[in-house]
């Protein structure tokens, strides 16, 4: 179980860090916010849901998909209330809707590469 939920935590971990750092690191500084927000939580939303899906292409099921969006989207609110506290930074709605599109989008396409998979193992 831990070999699932790890990448998780640590993925989670390195987000809540550069989002408290004063200003965007490194070559990251170099993207808009709406990439980095965007390509941020596909990330999350695929670590996480290997986790919620037992780390199985057939447990990529509806509640695998539901779970890890709301996790995703969980994680992108408290790191909101984070930047709340930082004087250098704002927490911001828009920021919000952009993980929550980039989580979808990663989970979509994940839930996609599942049924084609399936398709191929019962076909």
């Amino acid at each position: 179980m831990i070999h699932l939920w790890l990448p998780v935590a640590l993925y989670m971990a390195a987000i809540f860090y550069g989002a408290g750092m004063s200003q965007t690191p490194g070559p990251a500084a170099q993207l808009s916010d709406t990439v980095l927000h965007m390509g941020g939580y596909v990330g999350l939303a695929l670590v996480t849901l290997r986790a919620t899906a037992g780390g199985r292409w057939r447990g990529v099921t509806g509640r695998a998909l539901l779970y890890a969006f709301v996790i995703a989207v969980a994680h992108g609110a408290a790191v909101e209330i984070e930047q709340m506290f930082i004087p250098s930074r704002m927490a911001e709605w828009r920021d919000l809707g952009n993980d929550a599109i980039g989580a979808a989008a990663g989970l979509f396409a994940a839930w996609l590469v599942a049924r084609w998979r399936w398709g191929k193992m019962n076909g």
